[in-house]
């Protein structure tokens, strides 16, 4: 629910989030990320989806054993008991090597997939994210939680967003504020537009232009 003239928002944590989740850190003045909730499995929490020559593909920080959806976000770690940095810079090597920008930002992602390894899923979120707004010039004040905000507890002057943003059709919410801008994307020719994709679909696409997309997906 959002109301106008509202400053702030409640946000969950992503992987390289899609553009309605950065038109948000567009918007308001104050970020507020969710760090108190339940780990909530199939979500942006730990997926994003980039488009590749065979349609969509969805891609997964897989977390431990013991991250259950019992277990705070906070506290969530990642697994790698499988080579998933190297599958993940595969993919986006091979979904986004012909796009405009992608040599240009490649070298400030691709130590993400390999030259280190991150303990807590929410810390490597946020790291590459703060990459993906310096490299955009975006800057927002963000803030974390300390205790979970209920539903029905939100503060006034906040809108939330922690769950609308998902990538399960059946869990998402209206949201009246996003409508997605067209651009250019690589396999367009073949699929068409494909709206709300990572934030990395946009970076690699249109380069320095990206903060203009999103601010042109913002319906006040």
């Amino acid at each position: 629910m959002t109301e106008q003239g509202n400053k702030k928002v409640l946000l969950n944590s992503a992987y390289l989030a899609p553009v309605q989740y950065f038109t948000k850190l567009i918007r308001y003045d104050e970020v507020w990320i969710e760090l108190s909730e339940h780990f909530l499995k199939q979500s942006y929490r730990n997926r994003c989806t980039i488009l590749t020559a065979n349609g969509l593909q969805s891609l997964t920080v897989p977390v431990t054993e013991g991250s259950n959806s019992k277990r705070l976000i906070g506290d969530v770690r990642i697994s790698y008991d499988h080579p998933w940095q190297k599958l993940h810079w595969k993919a986006l090597l091979s979904a986004y090597n012909n796009a405009p920008f992608f040599e240009y930002y490649a070298d400030c992602i691709a130590p993400f997939y390999h030259s280190k390894r991150w303990k807590f899923l929410t810390n490597f979120n946020h790291e590459i994210q703060t990459v993906v707004l310096n490299e955009i010039n975006l800057k927002c004040d963000f803030r974390v939680t300390e205790t979970f905000v209920l539903p029905t507890g939100i503060p006034d002057g906040t809108d939330d967003f922690r769950f609308t943003i998902d990538p399960k059709s059946g869990r998402q919410k209206t949201d009246d504020h996003f409508v997605p801008a067209v651009y250019m994307q690589v396999f367009q020719e073949k699929f068409g537009f494909t709206p709300n994709l990572s934030i990395l679909d946009l970076l690699f696409n249109e380069g320095p232009m990206a903060v203009e997309v999103l601010r042109k997906c913002i319906k006040e």
